[in-house]
C-alpha cells in the first residue's frame, strides 16, 4: 500500500509528515533545510511508496495570496518537473502554525523543545496532511 506525504514548505526549513500504509493517521517525520529538500525527497521516494504529496498553500481567509505563496508555487512547479510521476494536492495551511504550537504545548513537550522551529514545522506538516486525509473521508 502507498502512503501520503505532507509538506509544510518554508524559506529556511520545510516540515515533512507521512501517513501509515492505510492513509489514516499523519505523523511528523522530519524537518529538512529547504535548500536540501529535493535531494531528501528523491531519497525518500526511492525508499517509500508514496501515492500523493500534499503541499500546504498559504492563503488568507479571503483567498488572497500571502508573501510565501509565490515561493510555494515556484516550489510546486519545480517539484512537478523533478517528480512528474507524483500526484500533488494543495491544501490551505492557514492557522497550521498556531495549531501546531498549541499541539506542542498540550503534548507535554518541554518548553525548550517546543520552541525549536523544527518541531513546529514538522507538526505543521502533519496537520496539513491530516486535514487532507480528513477532507477525503
Amino acid at each position: 500500500m502507498a502512503k501520503a506525504l505532507g509538506i509544510d514548505y518554508g524559506l529556511k526549513r520545510t516540515g515533512i509528515a507521512i501517513t501509515d500504509d492505510l492513509k489514516i493517521i499523519s505523523s511528523p517525520l522530519t524537518t529538512v533545510a529547504t535548500n536540501e529538500l529535493f535531494d531528501y525527497l528523491g531519497k525518500l521516494f526511492s525508499k517509500e511508496k508514496i501515492e500523493v504529496v500534499v503541499i500546504g498553500e498559504a492563503k488568507y481567509l479571503d483567498g488572497n495570496s500571502s508573501e510565501i505563496t509565490l515561493l510555494q508555487e515556484k516550489f510546486v512547479k519545480t517539484f512537478n518537473q523533478k517528480f512528474p510521476e507524483m500526484r500533488v494536492e494543495r491544501i490551505n495551511e492557514m492557522f497550521t502554525s498556531k495549531m501546531a504550537a498549541h499541539t506542542l504545548a498540550v503534548s507535554g513537550m518541554k518548553k525548550l523543545d517546543r520552541q525549536k522551529k523544527e518541531n513546529l514545522d514538522m507538526v505543521s506538516a502533519a496537520i496539513i496532511l491530516q486535514s487532507y486525509l480528513d477532507m477525503k473521508r
